[in-house]
């Protein structure tokens, strides 16, 4: 009697699922959760809105400009897709585009397929953008080099989801 009490304790004290031990395959969902929210927060994956934009001289910030009241851009990135808008108060000109893009620790390149009016012309002579990449938790920079590779101007986002 004694043995078998001794038995159905061990069985009831020990753990089904110890997620804590690093030979353990299954993960809990928060584990999961946590661990896919600190992969997200170093991807592009998200809506952006674009709140400033430098201008560089000798790869120095010289101008700094926070964006006009009503101006709005905003960049949505999936896995691979990027889509962006920008709205200009008094201007009726219309600005888009969506493609493709690919991004590492330093540099991203989107590869427009097709974009507003204005953008058409603009993708027809460069349908591929690249720039540098400065991206944290909930802002990012993309930074136009030119062919010597010194910084002209960035556009600066913040995360708004």
């Amino acid at each position: 009697m004694k043995i078998l009490f001794l038995f159905i304790s061990l069985i009831t004290l020990s753990p089904c699922n110890d997620s804590k031990s690093p030979d353990n395959p299954i993960k809990s969902e928060a584990q999961e959760g946590q661990a896919t929210n600190k992969d997200q927060a170093m991807k592009l994956n998200g809506t952006w809105e674009m709140v400033s934009y430098y201008n560089y001289v000798d790869n120095e910030v010289v101008d700094s400009f926070k964006t006009n009241a009503g101006y709005k851009q905003v960049k949505m990135y999936t896995d691979r897709k990027v889509m962006w808008s920008k709205n200009v108060p008094g201007d009726s000109t219309e600005w888009f585009g969506y493609g493709d893009y690919t991004a590492d620790d330093n540099e991203l390149i989107e590869v427009l397929e097709y974009g507003s009016e204005m953008m058409r012309s603009i993708i027809e002579e460069k349908h591929e953008f690249k720039y540098e990449l400065v991206l944290d938790k909930n802002k990012f920079s993309q930074i136009e080099i030119d062919d010597e590779g010194n910084r002209l101007y960035s556009e600066n986002y913040r995360r708004i989801e």
